[in-house]
């Protein structure tokens, strides 16, 4: 891992932490982050030698899903193993958009957490 995604993983880690009730552990071989069980990001550095470098979100579905990766293929792709669940990957290559990122975690901390914590306030 490059000291860049070093640096990057590290943010993705400081904004999927600061959820209420989250964990972070390896799955597959990649830090993911879970709330009350439930993955909700998964951070993936050349998976499989892959050569990308993305995190791995929820949407709302499989139309939501479709229409980000129509929208904006150089931003969104579809995981493998995740996009048969709706999941979408954002690239965290070149001059990517941090506010864009961080807002997909808190969307997927969201679509993954129990009622009980949106009810008291979500994130």
């Amino acid at each position: 891992m490059t000291d860049n995604h070093v640096d990057v993983l590290a943010r993705i880690r400081e904004v999927a932490l600061a959820m209420p009730e989250t964990e972070e552990r390896v799955s597959h071989g990649q830090p993911t982050f879970f709330v009350a069980g439930k993955q909700f990001a998964q951070v993936r550095d050349d998976h499989h030698g892959d050569g990308r470098h993305v995190v791995c979100v929820r949407t709302g579905g499989d139309d939501e899903q479709g229409m980000l990766v129509e929208a904006a293929p150089e931003t969104y792709s579809l995981p493998a193993y995740l996009a048969s669940s709706g999941w979408v990957a954002v690239d965290l290559t070149g001059d990517f958009d941090w506010p864009l990122v961080e807002d997909r975690i808190a969307r997927s901390w969201e679509l993954a957490a129990p009622r009980r914590l949106l009810e008291a306030g979500g994130r």
